[in-house]
């Protein structure tokens, strides 16, 4: 049973959609046998309890299944460069509560999850009476995710090798998890589209360029948690240009934020967005050609892989003009039948991906937890 069901239980109990084991195999199209066996581990966590008889429909009356409790929430974080977007949610989903705040990714690893940890505490305080379950957390930048541990990141300073999960688990006392915030975006997103499981490409284009991929449904991260990492790949058009992760000629030299807003005078990746909105030509330009750019090396991903969907999340989504280059790159390099029914399109769940997909992230942590 894929991972992705385990919430979707918990969504159609708290919901009301179902209020049986018999409910829950008739709308999951899943054998009750499979779908008994996951309710009893949610059941055994402290998710779920089972008690009184409903009405019966012919045969034996059905035990009423309830969210246990107040049900309890989880908690997703998605760190950019210099802020967090974090949000809380409830068992179906849900959003309880919403916040952004700066943080300055680059000041180190304990002082910025010391800050992480501030703002959790302040949502304690909003959702009082209720239960922490688990947190999740994206990063931008490499991550090992079945150790929690960031590796070798380009823009991340002090983080090298250090043991985020354990860190905030040994302070929190509660299951976490922690992976690279492309991945945790493309979970935000499938579940947001909630069209079972498919294939997608999602790639988000901000400061940095990061891509997460999903395959049938999951997340898939490849053998060491870098699959997905098209920002590294060589393109002739970045020439010798060095870029932070030590090689030279790297698609993000030219087609992040960071490298184009250098390029035109733009303070930073937010501002360049603004001017390229406003139609100011050096900007206009320089985000077509760098989309452009990113369309090139992602005709290869979806040649290869055949995904349903390659859709684009982050600051520069916004910007008609690299999206359409994106989108006009993959339609003129890719095989026809790749694209025969290929959507490219701007990611419905925005900015709140990322926290919706670190909360996923965070509901599969405590499960795991207590199968183990």
């Amino acid at each position: 049973m894929p991972q992705a069901s385990t919430a979707e239980i918990l969504r159609l109990v708290s919901s009301g959609e179902a209020s049986s084991r018999t409910d829950l195999a008739r709308i999951l199209g899943l054998a009750r046998s499979t779908v008994s066996l996951r309710v009893q581990e949610l059941i055994d966590a402290g998710l779920l309890t089972e008690t009184g008889e409903g009405p019966s429909r012919g045969g034996r009356k059905p035990r009423v299944l309830k969210p246990a409790g107040d049900g309890g929430y989880v908690v997703g974080a998605d760190l950019g460069a210099q802020h967090v977007r974090l949000a809380a949610y409830d068992l179906s989903g849900e959003r309880l509560h919403l916040t952004e705040t700066e943080l300055d990714i680059t000041e180190g690893p304990e002082a910025c999850l010391t800050g992480l940890l501030e703002i959790v505490g302040d949502l304690k305080q909003i959702l009082a009476g209720q239960r922490l379950l688990g947190l999740g957390v994206g990063l931008p930048g490499p991550v090992n995710f079945e150790d929690g541990r960031v590796e070798r990141p380009a823009r991340m300073p002090g983080w090298h090798g250090f043991e985020v999960r354990d860190w905030l688990t040994e302070r929190l006392n509660i299951p976490v998890a922690v992976d690279n915030d492309a991945n945790v975006v493309a979970l935000g997103e499938l579940h947001t589209r909630n069209r079972g499981p498919e294939h997608l490409v999602v790639v988000k284009a901000g400061t940095g360029v990061g891509c997460g991929v999903i395959v049938s449904g999951v997340v898939h991260r490849g053998a060491n948690g870098v699959s997905g990492d098209v920002s590294h790949v060589r393109v002739q058009a970045a020439g010798e240009n060095l870029c932070a992760c030590g090689n030279t000629g790297c698609l993000e030299t030219i087609a992040s934020g960071a490298a184009i807003a250098r390029g035109v005078g733009a303070r930073d990746t937010r501002h360049l967005v603004e001017l390229a909105n406003d139609a100011e030509p050096q900007a206009t330009a320089a985000v077509r050609r760098a989309g452009g750019h990113l369309g090139e090396v992602l005709s290869t991903v979806v040649n290869f892989f055949n995904p349903h969907a390659v859709l684009l999340t982050g600051l520069l989504s916004s910007v008609e003009p690299y999206v359409a280059a994106v989108r006009g790159a993959l339609y003129e390099r890719c095989l026809p039948m790749a694209t025969q029914n290929l959507q490219v399109a701007v990611a419905q769940a925005g900015p709140d991906a990322g926290p919706l997909g670190a909360g996923m992230l965070a509901l599969h942590q405590v499960h795991r937890k207590e199968r183990n």
